[in-house]
């Protein structure tokens, strides 16, 4: 590939990742509306609701934030918003005060069955396009597990 080449939008992987992103944020729109919440918001609550079907014994907002690859300082406003909204408690380990667990309310979890039926819909209409999602949710992370590596 020549050198001016490599420098097209097209070339670049960034922007896919870039556009694909924001396009995929659009496509939820009409769930998160429905469910009163923001996409990072989201994001936060499927990761409560895995931890809440798995018994998750270190469910803190340090492994919260890890796990959603957030700091703290994004992390913590949208908990606080979450908790104004109802949907998540924060509570200190009584064993560990440096610690703060964190887990969806009776109202938080209740959305995660509405959550799931859009999601089933939407992922039938993506499975009719004929791409092939489990590899390119496996492409994707292997590019973001390569990319944590190597940030810095």
């Amino acid at each position: 590939m020549a050198n001016e080449d490599l420098i097209r939008l097209d070339e670049q992987l960034c922007f896919m990742l870039y556009a694909g992103s924001r396009a995929m944020t659009r496509a939820y729109q009409p769930m998160l509306k429905d469910l009163q919440l923001t996409y990072p918001q989201y994001l936060v609550l499927m990761v409560l609701w895995e931890w809440a079907h798995s018994s998750h014994s270190e469910a803190t907002v340090k492994m919260l934030g890890e796990r959603l690859r957030l700091d703290s300082g994004t992390l913590t406003p949208l908990l606080k918003r979450l908790e104004q909204q109802h949907l998540v408690t924060r509570t200190r380990d009584l064993e560990d005060e440096r610690r703060v667990m964190v887990a969806a309310t009776e109202a938080g979890l209740a959305l995660e069955k509405r959550a799931a039926q859009w999601l089933k819909q939407a992922s039938g209409r993506l499975d009719a396009t004929g791409l092939n999602v489990e590899r390119l949710r496996q492409d994707l992370s292997g590019l973001l597990d390569v990319l944590s590596r190597h940030a810095g």
